[in-house]
């Protein structure tokens, strides 16, 4: 099979397009012949290594334990192990796996739902791991409810357009932050107002902040909270090779037990009943990819640079 194979840590150079075995299923796991995949921020952190916390956290100190590139994908279950009973060669189905910028994927039954019928392949491929992080920043640490009045910072990219539509799908109102050419897109998604970052500035009042961005500083976004509301922080690029994105989650929970407040950061979790709640609310048309563009499996180095740059509307993906 073709894959896109990495054997150091480094920039999009170190990428190579070569031929691997096809992979084989043990007892509980599945091969998916893969027909999309995506990108988000988190395959280049792990490309190259950085922050270098991510390496002493399982992934290789020195060189990457896993070679293939890419976790959110959908396709077609090619083969499955004798455990397994849920799945059956020919299911379309989507999740996540370690490797999916291949044209054949290993997984487990525990990481795999049947894809939505609503979708296609690209827009199924888009869902997982930024539909996760946007799902189990608001429910989970946010704790959003009806009639709540919510922010999204970052509202036009992968996790926002996601968290856009789940925060009106828990009956919030919802407004959003982001940059001149994704106003009319974040107004689309159903956010009641849209503000341009480059043009004018936020008010306050804000029962919970979902911020995807991760250039401002707890004491701005606090300002803009209620006196009890909540701030869930989610990646952002700043603090350097070392911690990178971890450093504001950090100091929110240092912070945290100090005021009234609530601070709290996320490290989400790929598991099959959020998997199974994001298939259900795409099926009743509460929620719907935005795919900004697609590359195919060849051009993966320039899709990540791309992914990287931060201009995209909503998701980039890879079609297999």
């Amino acid at each position: 099979m073709k894959a896109i194979v990495q054997h150091e840590y480094g920039t999009t150079d170190v990428l190579e397009l070569t031929d691997l075995p096809e992979p084989e299923a043990g007892p509980d796991e599945v091969v998916v012949r893969v027909r999309a995949a995506a990108v988000d921020p988190g395959v280049r952190h792990l490309m190259e290594g950085t922050p270098y916390l991510v390496r002493l956290m399982g992934f290789g100190v020195r060189r990457p334990k896993a070679r293939v590139r890419g976790l959110d994908f959908s396709g077609v279950v090619h083969a499955v192990g004798d455990g397994v009973t849920r799945f059956q060669r020919g299911d379309e189905v989507f999740g996540t796996c370690k490797g999916s910028f291949a044209e054949y994927a290993l997984t487990t039954v525990d990481k795999l739902a049947r894809k939505p019928e609503r979708l296609g392949f690209e827009e199924a491929a888009a869902v997982p791991i930024s539909a996760f992080t946007a799902l189990q920043a608001l429910r989970d640490r946010g704790r959003v409810a009806p009639r709540q009045k919510v922010l999204i910072i970052g509202a036009g990219g992968g996790v926002g357009t996601f968290a856009v539509q789940i925060a009106k799908a828990f009956g919030a109102e919802v407004d959003g932050v982001c940059g001149p050419g994704k106003v009319d897109l974040v107004r689309s998604l159903g956010a009641d107002t849209v503000f341009d970052y480059t043009r004018e500035a936020f008010g306050g009042g804000y029962d919970l902040i979902l911020d995807t961005a991760g250039n401002r500083s707890l004491t701005s976004l606090r300002k803009a909270l209620t006196p009890r509301g909540t701030l869930v922080i989610v990646g952002g690029e700043n603090d350097g090779r070392w911690i990178g994105p971890v450093g504001r989650n950090l100091r929110a929970l240092i912070l945290g037990p100090f005021v009234k407040q609530k601070l709290r950061g996320l490290f989400s979790t790929e598991n099959q009943d959020d998997l199974q709640t994001l298939r259900a609310l795409i099926e009743a048309e509460k929620l719907t990819p935005v795919i900004d563009r697609a590359y195919s499996l060849a051009d993966v180095p320039e899709a990540i640079r791309y992914t990287s740059e931060g201009h995209a509307r909503g998701k980039v993906v890879i079609t297999v």
